[in-house]
């Protein structure tokens, strides 16, 4: 069931920090086909302008009108958000939610780079709960990760399990967690944090070194190139599709309920990489050879979520079968 759905006739204005990447402009898209006036907030280190080029022509309308409307900013979230928003909200009204999903995504690079990660992922999230207190916002809705749980005994994992994260990047993400939790408690800034497993879909950008499996593979595979796997290729993982995710995005960034949960966003199946790439390379027309390599520090060996909790807070499911969705992954 979704508690306090918004039903306000006053199109909301969303902030959406990362919102020209892959999940953020997909985000975006749907929020502003819900009616909201939507701010991207975006460094464009990963994120694309391409992205957002739907939204390109109705910045003319501005940010009052009754038009579909983006802004765009070129904005590092780790720096802060006070400046940057001034000029929208003096001339707009106050941000009523922040979806953020700016992030440092490589848990590759956090190891090599755990204070960089520090900086952007955790404190990134500080700036935006910290703008948040300041100017009453309705809600922040953050982007945590699987990354959290690290190993687990038990599967599939629910938002219950102890949390010991094998990486910088799982350990930032699981203290802007607890910042979210210190400021909904404190501060009463309303806040939910939804744990993604493996996203994917189209937009993701397969030439990125933060890219995941499915868009490296599915790029290689459709030039018949070969696939690598690192490892045996026997390690699980629970690939959500992102036309999924994003409704969960948007169903909890419009829901006043849900204060301080913390939810599992997942399709509750896991597949082998070895299967993974068995499936792209069959969809792609079987010319790829797969080949395997040393594993990688940080891994997590098995992935696969509990998702009760989204179903029966946001009234969320994953519909999206994974061959469908690597179907129109394949034709982007």
């Amino acid at each position: 069931m979704v508690h306090g759905l918004v039903t306000s006739p006053i199109r909301p204005l969303v902030a959406v920090t990362g919102g020209a990447g892959f999940i953020g402009s997909h985000t975006v898209d749907l929020l502003v086909a819900r009616g909201c006036r939507v701010v991207v907030l975006d460094d464009f280190s990963t994120g694309k302008r391409a992205n957002l080029a739907r939204w390109a022509d109705r910045d003319r309308y501005g940010l009052g009108g009754s038009e579909p409307s983006v802004e765009v900013l070129t904005v590092d979230v780790s720096h802060g958000l006070f400046a940057a928003l001034a000029p929208i909200t003096a001339q707009h009204g106050r941000i009523d939610r922040i979806v953020h999903l700016a992030a440092q995504v490589s848990v590759i690079h956090s190891i090599a780079n755990p204070l960089t990660d520090e900086r952007v992922n955790y404190g990134g999230t500080l700036h935006v709960l910290e703008y948040a207190r300041a100017t009453a916002v309705k809600k922040v809705v953050f982007a945590s990760s699987a990354a959290v749980y690290g190993d687990v005994a038990e599967l599939p994992v629910d938002e219950a399990a102890a949390c010991h994260p094998l990486s910088p990047y799982g350990m930032h993400k699981l203290a802007s967690e607890h910042a979210l939790h210190c400021y909904s408690s404190v501060h009463h800034v309303p806040t939910t944090a939804l744990r993604f497993f493996n996203v994917y879909g189209p937009r993701q950008d397969p030439s990125s070194p933060y890219s995941g499996v499915i868009s490296i593979f599915a790029d290689r595979a459709g030039s018949g190139r070969e696939l690598t796997i690192f490892g045996d290729g026997e390690q699980t993982r629970d690939f959500v599709y992102v036309g999924d995710v994003v409704r969960a995005v948007v169903g909890a960034a419009l829901t006043d309920g849900a204060d301080r949960a913390v939810m599992n966003v997942g399709t509750g199946s896991e597949i082998t990489v070895n299967e993974l790439a068995r499936t792209i390379v069959e969809l792609t027309g079987g010319k790829s050879t797969i080949r395997h390599a040393d594993g990688r520090a940080g891994e997590i060996l098995r992935s696969v979520a509990r998702v009760d909790r989204a179903e029966r807070l946001l009234g969320w499911k994953a519909q999206t079968a994974l061959r469908d969705g690597l179907a129109n992954t394949l034709r982007a």
